[in-house]
Protein backbone atom coordinates (compact mmCIF):
# COMPACT_ATOMS: atom_id res chain seq x y z
CA UNK A 1 0.00 0.00 0.00
CA UNK A 2 1.03 3.51 -0.53
CA UNK A 3 1.84 5.41 2.55
CA UNK A 4 2.35 9.13 3.57
CA UNK A 5 4.94 10.51 6.43
CA UNK A 6 3.75 12.73 9.30
CA UNK A 7 5.04 13.40 11.84
CA UNK A 8 7.70 10.86 12.30
CA UNK A 9 5.50 8.07 11.15
CA UNK A 10 4.61 6.31 7.66
CA UNK A 11 0.43 5.81 7.56
CA UNK A 12 -1.13 3.48 5.25
CA UNK A 13 -2.70 5.19 2.34
CA UNK A 14 -5.67 4.00 0.08
CA UNK A 15 -10.12 3.25 -0.02
CA UNK A 16 -11.15 2.10 3.49
CA UNK A 17 -12.25 -1.71 1.27
CA UNK A 18 -8.84 -2.32 0.40
CA UNK A 19 -7.52 -1.69 4.21
CA UNK A 20 -9.63 -5.01 4.43
CA UNK A 21 -8.99 -7.05 1.72
CA UNK A 22 -4.76 -6.62 2.75
CA UNK A 23 -5.68 -7.81 5.90
CA UNK A 24 -7.37 -11.11 4.66
CA UNK A 25 -4.82 -11.81 2.44
CA UNK A 26 -2.31 -11.39 5.07
CA UNK A 27 -4.09 -13.62 7.42
CA UNK A 28 -4.53 -16.20 4.28
CA UNK A 29 -1.21 -15.77 3.66
CA UNK A 30 0.22 -17.75 7.03
CA UNK A 31 2.63 -14.36 7.34
CA UNK A 32 3.65 -13.41 10.86
CA UNK A 33 3.23 -9.50 10.95
CA UNK A 34 1.26 -7.15 12.98
CA UNK A 35 -1.49 -3.90 11.72
CA UNK A 36 -1.13 -0.80 13.78
CA UNK A 37 -4.66 0.88 14.25
CA UNK A 38 -3.16 4.73 14.45
CA UNK A 39 -5.33 7.42 16.57
CA UNK A 40 -3.86 11.31 17.60
CA UNK A 41 -2.31 9.03 20.58
CA UNK A 42 -0.63 6.87 18.59
CA UNK A 43 1.46 9.53 17.15
CA UNK A 44 2.02 11.45 19.72
CA UNK A 45 3.71 8.87 21.51
CA UNK A 46 5.49 7.68 18.87
CA UNK A 47 6.78 11.49 18.41
CA UNK A 48 8.01 11.19 22.03
CA UNK A 49 9.57 8.20 21.24
CA UNK A 50 12.01 6.79 18.93
CA UNK A 51 11.48 3.23 19.20
CA UNK A 52 8.03 3.11 19.67
CA UNK A 53 7.74 5.15 15.65
CA UNK A 54 10.49 2.51 14.56
CA UNK A 55 7.86 -0.07 15.74
CA UNK A 56 4.89 1.51 13.83
CA UNK A 57 6.88 2.09 10.93
CA UNK A 58 7.98 -1.47 10.83
CA UNK A 59 4.35 -2.53 10.85
CA UNK A 60 2.63 -4.33 7.51
CA UNK A 61 -0.26 -1.33 7.78
CA UNK A 62 -0.68 1.71 9.44
CA UNK A 63 -3.95 2.79 9.16
CA UNK A 64 -5.18 6.37 9.37
CA UNK A 65 -7.72 6.15 12.25
CA UNK A 66 -8.18 9.58 13.85
CA UNK A 67 -10.59 11.70 11.80
CA UNK A 68 -7.32 14.49 11.33
CA UNK A 69 -5.29 12.07 9.23
CA UNK A 70 -8.42 11.76 6.71
CA UNK A 71 -8.03 15.70 5.99
CA UNK A 72 -6.61 14.91 3.00
CA UNK A 73 -9.36 12.71 1.13
CA UNK A 74 -7.90 9.75 2.71
CA UNK A 75 -11.25 7.33 4.44
CA UNK A 76 -10.99 6.62 7.82
CA UNK A 77 -10.32 3.38 8.97
CA UNK A 78 -11.10 3.02 12.24
CA UNK A 79 -10.71 0.14 14.96
CA UNK A 80 -14.49 0.00 15.61
CA UNK A 81 -15.21 -0.39 11.82
CA UNK A 82 -12.61 -2.49 10.94
CA UNK A 83 -13.11 -4.93 13.79
CA UNK A 84 -16.74 -6.39 12.87
CA UNK A 85 -15.51 -6.05 9.38
CA UNK A 86 -12.87 -8.59 9.57
CA UNK A 87 -14.71 -10.62 11.43
CA UNK A 88 -17.68 -11.02 9.08
CA UNK A 89 -14.76 -11.50 5.97
CA UNK A 90 -13.05 -13.99 8.47
CA UNK A 91 -16.54 -15.95 9.41
CA UNK A 92 -17.05 -15.54 5.50
CA UNK A 93 -13.65 -16.96 4.61
CA UNK A 94 -13.06 -19.36 7.27
CA UNK A 95 -10.46 -18.00 9.05
CA UNK A 96 -9.80 -18.76 12.47
CA UNK A 97 -9.37 -15.68 14.81
CA UNK A 98 -7.98 -15.12 18.39
CA UNK A 99 -8.19 -12.82 20.65
CA UNK A 100 -5.02 -11.69 23.03
CA UNK A 101 -5.81 -8.87 26.06
CA UNK A 102 -8.56 -7.88 28.15
CA UNK A 103 -10.20 -9.08 30.84
CA UNK A 104 -12.13 -12.37 31.74
CA UNK A 105 -15.20 -10.62 31.79
CA UNK A 106 -14.61 -9.20 28.28
CA UNK A 107 -13.46 -11.83 26.83
CA UNK A 108 -16.26 -14.03 28.13
CA UNK A 109 -18.70 -10.92 27.02
CA UNK A 110 -16.71 -11.25 23.29
CA UNK A 111 -17.45 -15.48 23.19
CA UNK A 112 -21.50 -14.23 23.54
CA UNK A 113 -21.50 -11.37 21.33
CA UNK A 114 -19.34 -13.35 18.37
CA UNK A 115 -21.34 -16.67 19.09
CA UNK A 116 -24.93 -14.40 18.33
CA UNK A 117 -23.85 -12.43 15.94
CA UNK A 118 -21.23 -14.45 14.24
CA UNK A 119 -22.38 -18.10 14.47
CA UNK A 120 -20.37 -19.52 11.96
CA UNK A 121 -16.79 -17.46 12.79
CA UNK A 122 -14.14 -20.40 14.50
CA UNK A 123 -12.44 -18.70 17.23
CA UNK A 124 -9.33 -20.26 17.71
CA UNK A 125 -8.45 -19.04 21.22
CA UNK A 126 -9.14 -16.46 23.94
CA UNK A 127 -6.58 -15.49 26.04
CA UNK A 128 -6.39 -12.85 28.94
CA UNK A 129 -2.75 -12.10 30.19
CA UNK A 130 -1.97 -11.06 33.87
CA UNK A 131 -1.57 -6.98 34.46
CA UNK A 132 2.01 -7.47 35.24
CA UNK A 133 5.68 -8.21 33.03
CA UNK A 134 5.05 -11.51 31.71
CA UNK A 135 7.89 -14.43 32.55
CA UNK A 136 10.02 -16.07 29.58
CA UNK A 137 8.43 -19.05 30.55
CA UNK A 138 4.98 -17.76 30.21
CA UNK A 139 5.56 -16.04 26.73
CA UNK A 140 7.16 -18.76 25.37
CA UNK A 141 3.70 -21.28 26.13
CA UNK A 142 1.47 -18.12 25.04
CA UNK A 143 3.41 -18.58 21.69
CA UNK A 144 2.98 -22.16 21.77
CA UNK A 145 -1.33 -21.93 22.83
CA UNK A 146 -1.53 -19.36 19.54
CA UNK A 147 0.56 -21.61 17.29
CA UNK A 148 -0.96 -24.75 18.23
CA UNK A 149 -4.93 -23.10 18.16
CA UNK A 150 -4.00 -22.48 14.17
CA UNK A 151 -5.35 -18.64 14.51
CA UNK A 152 -4.47 -16.72 11.57
CA UNK A 153 -5.77 -13.95 12.69
CA UNK A 154 -5.01 -12.52 16.36
CA UNK A 155 -6.90 -9.31 17.61
CA UNK A 156 -4.80 -7.58 20.86
CA UNK A 157 -6.35 -5.64 22.93
CA UNK A 158 -3.88 -3.99 25.52
CA UNK A 159 -4.09 -0.42 23.87
CA UNK A 160 -1.63 2.05 22.82
CA UNK A 161 1.18 1.31 23.20
CA UNK A 162 1.24 -1.53 25.01
CA UNK A 163 -0.26 -3.67 21.91
CA UNK A 164 2.14 -2.66 19.62
CA UNK A 165 5.26 -3.33 21.66
CA UNK A 166 3.86 -6.88 22.53
CA UNK A 167 3.17 -7.49 18.65
CA UNK A 168 6.22 -6.74 17.51
CA UNK A 169 7.32 -8.79 20.57
CA UNK A 170 5.60 -11.75 18.91
CA UNK A 171 6.40 -11.41 15.00
CA UNK A 172 8.41 -14.03 13.56
CA UNK A 173 7.78 -16.35 16.68
CA UNK A 174 3.63 -16.21 16.47
CA UNK A 175 2.35 -17.55 12.84
CA UNK A 176 -0.46 -15.22 12.53
CA UNK A 177 -1.58 -11.54 11.60
CA UNK A 178 -1.84 -9.83 14.82
CA UNK A 179 -4.04 -6.74 14.73
CA UNK A 180 -4.06 -3.70 17.92
CA UNK A 181 -7.70 -3.00 17.75
CA UNK A 182 -7.43 -0.90 21.64
CA UNK A 183 -10.67 0.16 22.26
CA UNK A 184 -12.74 -1.15 19.73
CA UNK A 185 -13.63 -4.56 21.21
CA UNK A 186 -15.78 -3.22 24.42
CA UNK A 187 -17.42 -1.49 22.01
CA UNK A 188 -18.30 -3.99 19.59
CA UNK A 189 -19.88 -6.49 22.65
CA UNK A 190 -21.71 -3.49 24.40
CA UNK A 191 -19.68 -2.82 27.34
CA UNK A 192 -19.17 0.37 25.84
CA UNK A 193 -21.49 3.04 23.24
CA UNK A 194 -20.00 4.46 20.22
CA UNK A 195 -20.44 7.82 19.45
CA UNK A 196 -23.07 9.33 17.12
CA UNK A 197 -22.56 9.41 12.85
CA UNK A 198 -22.52 13.34 13.10
CA UNK A 199 -19.45 13.01 16.28
CA UNK A 200 -17.81 10.90 13.78
CA UNK A 201 -17.96 13.01 10.93
CA UNK A 202 -17.03 16.05 12.63
CA UNK A 203 -14.07 14.56 14.44
CA UNK A 204 -15.70 14.60 17.98
CA UNK A 205 -15.57 11.05 18.20
CA UNK A 206 -12.74 12.03 21.23
CA UNK A 207 -15.26 14.10 23.53
CA UNK A 208 -18.03 11.17 23.25
CA UNK A 209 -15.15 8.69 25.04
CA UNK A 210 -14.06 11.29 27.00
CA UNK A 211 -17.81 11.41 28.51
CA UNK A 212 -18.10 8.05 29.09
CA UNK A 213 -14.44 7.58 30.86
CA UNK A 214 -13.59 11.58 32.44
CA UNK A 215 -11.38 9.62 34.55
CA UNK A 216 -9.26 7.79 32.48
CA UNK A 217 -9.41 9.70 29.10
CA UNK A 218 -9.05 13.54 30.62
CA UNK A 219 -5.09 13.93 30.64
CA UNK A 220 -4.73 11.99 27.77
CA UNK A 221 -6.86 14.04 25.69
CA UNK A 222 -5.71 17.21 26.69
CA UNK A 223 -2.21 16.13 26.47
CA UNK A 224 -2.52 14.69 22.81
CA UNK A 225 -5.04 16.63 21.26
CA UNK A 226 -3.26 20.20 21.67
CA UNK A 227 0.01 18.71 20.89
CA UNK A 228 -0.68 17.02 17.96
CA UNK A 229 -2.70 20.22 16.17
CA UNK A 230 0.66 22.09 17.78
CA UNK A 231 2.87 19.88 15.65
CA UNK A 232 0.60 19.98 12.59
CA UNK A 233 0.71 23.36 12.34
CA UNK A 234 4.22 23.85 13.29
CA UNK A 235 4.82 21.13 10.44
CA UNK A 236 2.24 23.53 7.62
CA UNK A 237 4.51 26.69 8.32
CA UNK A 238 7.80 24.67 7.75
CA UNK A 239 6.74 23.49 4.67
CA UNK A 240 4.87 26.73 3.30
CA UNK A 241 8.67 28.70 4.30
CA UNK A 242 10.57 25.82 2.81
CA UNK A 243 8.48 26.22 -0.09
CA UNK A 244 8.60 30.37 -0.22
CA UNK A 245 12.30 30.26 0.22
CA UNK A 246 12.72 27.92 -3.49
CA UNK A 247 10.39 30.26 -5.34
CA UNK A 248 12.74 32.87 -4.41
CA UNK A 249 15.86 31.52 -5.49
CA UNK A 250 14.42 30.45 -8.27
Amino acid sequence: MKTKQLLNINYSLGPYRSFVDNMIELAHSNKSTYVCVSAVHMFIEAYKDDSFAAILNKAEIVTPDGKPLTWIKQDRVAGMDLLPDLLLAAENQNIPVGFYGGTEEMLIKTQDHLGKNYPKLTIAKMYSPPFRPLKAEEEDSIIKIFNESNARMIFVVLGCPKQERWMISMKDRINALMIGIGGALPVLVGLNKRAPVWMQDSGLEWAYRLGQEPKRLFRRYAATNSLFIYLILKEKLSFKKSSSKKIVKE
